[in-house]
């Protein structure tokens, strides 16, 4: 059993007790969560279709914690004008469990 789920923008294909990381949430380490914009859901062959979501589903997980990603530099040239610009980035990420699907 598996099913497509929109969770902080982005979309997800998930499976019981699989570890996924996420757009940071704003939730705190051990905390249950749960989304409704559930997209797909497959139960052994069974396939439904959301239009645009399928109704009274959701997908429950734990929030195992919170972490940065790793460093994205970001360089800018122009050339023969003695222009240089070096930026990095880290993206904040949430590692979260998925507990189960219902639906």
């Amino acid at each position: 059993m598996y099913a497509i789920v929109n969770i902080a923008g982005q979309q997800f294909k998930v499976a019981k007790d699989q570890e996924i990381f996420v757009h940071q949430l704003d939730a705190q380490e051990g905390t249950k969560v749960s989304f409704d914009e559930v997209l797909l859901i497959d139960k052994d062959g069974d396939v439904r279709v959301g239009k645009p979501t399928v109704s009274a589903a959701k997908v429950e997980a734990t929030v195992l914690g919170h972490q940065k990603g790793d460093k994205v530099i970001v360089f800018k040239k122009k050339r023969r004008k003695g222009y240089k610009v070096k930026n990095g980035h880290r993206q904040s990420f949430t590692k979260i469990k998925i507990d189960g699907i219902v639906g």
